[in-house]
């Protein structure tokens, strides 16, 4: 795909969407950081309705610490591996209170260092909380970027390598949020709904369901 194309996609991404954001409910970084933990394998509808009654009870990491992992567990039961994300949620609560006085660290490798928060999750709160330059590879900007040919790649850092080099710098900030929200409502796995999509004639993806 050519820089002009990319140009245009995401031009016409902005005119339809010019303020794009998370799906996920949050009021602070902390919120965020808690909330994109809790995401893996989980639907941001069903980590909303979680964190709606864990960030009433504690949202602090001190609050939370206090909580412990019993008592996260009683919020987010509803949600899937919540055994193993409440444990992560306390020792990152702990890690944040004894070695960030309590604040969510602006460093991928400090929160990197937090349990159960990997790549991704860092680089949504980067973005999301701080207003960074980051891309947050998940199943839908896979799906979009190898299906359009806008950043083709066998893996993710494959393809947020090539998201990071081929989106236009003017872009990048919003980027990964278009491309999630267009991957799950308009290019989505099954069967692509080609025929309401803004960007259809500018995708390079071969199989376009045809208009019904």
């Amino acid at each position: 795909m050519n820089p002009a194309k990319r140009e245009e996609i995401f031009a016409r991404l902005q005119a339809a969407d010019p303020n794009p954001t998370t799906e996920l409910e949050f009021n602070s970084p902390f919120e965020l950081l808690i909330a994109v933990l809790l995401s893996a394998q989980a639907t941001d509808i069903s980590v909303n309705k979680a964190t709606k009654t864990l960030f009433a009870a504690a949202n602090t990491p001190g609050a939370m610490a206090k909580l412990g992992v019993a008592g996260v567990k009683k919020h987010i039961k509803s949600i899937g591996l919540f055994n193993t994300k409440a444990v992560n949620t306390i020792k990152t609560c702990k890690l944040l209170v004894s070695e960030h006085q309590g604040e969510v660290p602006r460093d991928r490798e400090a929160l990197e260092a937090l349990p159960g928060v990997g790549r991704k999750t860092a680089n949504v709160v980067l973005n999301t909380a701080f207003g960074e330059a980051t891309m947050a590879v998940d199943t839908h900007i896979f799906r979009v970027s190898n299906r359009t040919r806008i950043a083709p790649g066998k893996n993710v850092r494959e393809v947020e390598d090539k998201l990071m080099r081929f989106v236009p710098k003017h872009y990048l900030v919003n980027a990964h949020h278009w491309l999630i929200l267009h991957g799950r409502y308009v290019c989505i796995a099954r069967k692509p709904r080609c025929g309401s999509c803004g960007i259809a004639d500018l995708c390079e993806f071969k199989d376009k369901t045809p208009i019904e």
